[in-house]
């Protein structure tokens, strides 16, 4: 007696291919493939026409760390990256309490955070420079009338003086971070079980130590995510100091992100290379603030 079992189909194996297909694709084309024309490139002798003159091997590497505005390009990096950063994440904590509190028009504050998230970043960093003109932006027309500048001269010239101008490139970019980080934060507190808090004041616990003890630890994972992608995007920003100063004067405000820019005006090969240590550097500080995060342990 013979039994007629199905055949199971061997094209079924390949059923997951159809959901994870398009995301691998898109992977693949959007950041693996650039990623491997920055490499080759980087190794390439391009002329400023955009002719390639044929293998350069590490020659544009060579070329690019002698130049001699990459050194302070590197530190302003770094100053630019943790301090955006540091200062971002502290008033986000602070903002995302306050919101976590009921109070009248809480709903209308909250809508209202959102605006510098909505609004395009190039936007929002030209309203500054017109704001800090020197002639007539609206913040030195306040100073002015308040008696602390004079229209029109290098006092009032903000963008003019790169360490002045440095800082209130700074606080723009902090302006525009701080939506995302509050609201990251803000949906770890909205997570927190009370019950926790009500034990935690039956056993006599001070408002800081509960602070310190149970909210902080569990907002772990928001702050975790929330720093992780304010350290990514604050390093690429761009139209930030683009707009604000195009890096100058000079290099004197420029970051590695706008400097492989103005390579690229002339030399297309340092540029490519300085692209792929950006690329790099973001990669190893990712990886070495997940591991110091303890991120895997959230995960699990």
């Amino acid at each position: 007696m013979s039994t007629n079992v199905p055949r199971a189909n061997p094209l079924r194996r390949f059923t997951p291919l159809l959901w994870v297909g398009p995301a691998a694709a898109l992977i693949i084309g959007v950041v693996i493939w650039p990623v491997v024309v920055m490499a080759t490139t980087s190794t390439l002798n391009i002329s400023p026409d955009g002719f390639n003159l044929g293998s350069a091997g590490l020659g544009n590497y060579r070329e690019l760390f002698q130049e001699i505005a990459l050194p302070g390009v590197l530190m302003r990096t770094a100053v630019w990256v943790v301090g955006v950063v540091v200062v971002t994440m502290v008033v986000s904590l602070l903002l995302a309490q306050l919101f976590n509190q009921a109070f009248p028009g809480r709903r209308v504050a909250r809508w209202a955070l959102i605006a510098p998230w909505g609004a395009s970043v190039m936007m929002t960093s030209l309203i500054f420079r017109w704001a800090l003109n020197a002639q007539n932006g609206v913040v030195n027309v306040i100073l002015h009338d308040l008696g602390l500048v004079n229209l029109g001269t290098d006092q009032a010239d903000w963008l003019g003086r790169p360490v002045a101008a440095f800082v209130w490139m700074m606080a723009v970019a902090v302006f525009v971070s701080l939506p995302f980080s509050t609201y990251a934060i803000l949906a770890g507190l909205q997570t927190m079980d009370s019950a926790v808090y009500e034990a935690a004041r039956v056993d006599g616990a001070s408002p800081w130590r509960i602070y310190r003890s149970i909210t902080l630890p569990l907002l772990r994972p928001a702050l975790i995510v929330a720093t992780l992608i304010n350290v990514i995007n604050v390093f690429n920003s761009f139209p930030i100091i683009w707009e604000m100063t195009r890096g100058g004067p000079g290099y004197s405000t420029s970051t590695t992100t706008t400097f492989m820019f103005i390579l690229k005006q002339s030399y297309i090969g340092e540029s490519a290379a300085l692209s792929v240590i950006n690329f790099a550097i973001v990669v190893i500080v990712a990886l070495v603030f997940l591991k110091v995060a303890k991120w895997k342990d959230q995960v699990d």
